[in-house]
């Protein structure tokens, strides 16, 4: 499953592309690094991640003070040529993050946007996508079909969110437990 394409191994790659759909983000001037950015309850997901992607990352998650009471663990990539066909496919479209329609998911892209982006409500799963826009949500619900997961827009306060259907939080666990870390366990529905 790590094999290499490119400089990037497809592990590397499906994390990076779960972190764009989730909160990761992406700095470019000649090249693009990635910032990783969590609260400190996500510290193990933080160096999980750092674990996955250290070979192009020159200091290791520090923690941050961001507000009175705020902490978060942080890191960045180096500024990598590797990165720049994700900038080009999340940002050159338009100002802001977008969803390239070449977009392929797999296990663990779900899994590491959901553990960057997903909850759980009762008897649902949802992806907090209130960053993107209608259109894009919509390519994310057909995206999702491909791997057997269905759902809706629903709307949150006054945004849309992707909730899977309850028939499909079974399947939707299938894919994704084995590769949630332990800390991040908790937000599935089992």
């Amino acid at each position: 499953m790590d094999d290499t394409v490119g400089s990037l191994t497809k592990v590397q790659k499906s994390i990076i592309t779960g972190k764009l759909l989730g909160d990761g983000s992406l700095r470019r001037r000649k090249n693009t690094l990635l910032e990783i950015n969590h609260s400190n309850k996500q510290k193990d997901y933080v160096f999980w991640l750092y674990e996955k992607l250290k070979s192009y990352v020159l200091t290791p998650p520090k923690l941050r003070k961001s507000g009175k009471n705020r902490f978060s663990y942080r890191f960045t990539t180096r500024s990598l040529p590797e990165l720049n066909v994700f900038y080009e496919d999340y940002y050159s479209q338009k100002e802001y993050k977008t969803i390239p329609r070449n977009l392929k998911l797999d296990p663990l892209i779900l899994a590491v946007w959901f553990m960057d982006d997903g909850s759980k409500d009762r008897d649902s799963v949802y992806f907090n996508t209130q960053q993107f826009d209608l259109e894009d949500q919509s390519f994310l619900l057909k995206k999702l079909t491909e791997l057997g997961l269905e759902g809706s827009l629903n709307k949150d306060k006054i945004y849309f969110r992707i909730r899977l259907y309850k028939r499909c939080v079974k399947r939707f666990n299938t894919l994704t437990e084995p590769l949630i870390i332990e800390s991040m366990k908790y937000k599935l529905l089992l």
